[in-house]
Order: structure tokens, then sequence, then C-alpha cells
């Protein structure tokens, strides 16, 4: 799907490094850690990062922005949960793992 959309090889293969990436634009970087903190379990969203998300969008924008990634989240987590796994449609896409933090 990132493909017919337009997105770049060099930006999908440096979503998993993407602070480091120069593929990625700062607003770009801003959502990518967004998506990555209300991913993380538990979920803490540090008020930086909304004021950071605040030089680009509106509230209105942010709350739909969130919808999209819980949203995400809820079928990965509901599909993971019962063992639902990829029936191959996507052969050859990225498919990156989630940064990890060893905090």
């Amino acid at each position: 799907m990132g493909r017919e959309r337009g997105i770049s090889e060099a930006k999908l293969q440096g979503l998993s490094g993407f602070e480091e990436s120069d593929a990625f634009n700062p607003e770009e970087r801003v959502v990518l850690r967004y998506a990555d903190a209300i991913t993380a379990t538990p979920v803490e969203v540090p008020e930086q990062l909304f004021d950071d998300l605040k030089d680009y969008y509106d509230d209105q924008q942010i709350v739909e922005l969130t919808s999209a990634l819980a949203w995400e989240n809820y079928r990965a987590r509901f599909d993971h949960a019962l063992g639902i796994e990829s029936e191959g449609f996507s052969e050859g896409a990225f498919c990156p793992l989630p940064v990890r933090s060893d905090t």
C-alpha cells in the first residue's frame, strides 16, 4: 500500500531507524515518535511530544491521527492474541518490528 501511495524505498527501508534516516523530514519524525509512544506498553506520551505535534497539526488533526494509530494497534493486538497470521498478500513488503526501548 505504501508503495502505491508513493512512499519511497528509502523510507520503507529506513523506517526502523527513522531518527537517523535522511529520508524523513522533521514532521514525519514527530509523527513516527508519536506512533512509537502510543504503541508502547504502558502508553506514555510526554507533553513535549504533544507540543511538537502541535507545530504541524491542530487538535482535531491530532485526534484523528491518534484514532488511526490506535485502530492499527487494536487490529495488530487482536490478530496476535488470536494467532491470526499474514495471508501473504504483502509479499516482498517491509514489515519492520516496532522500536523497543530497554527502559
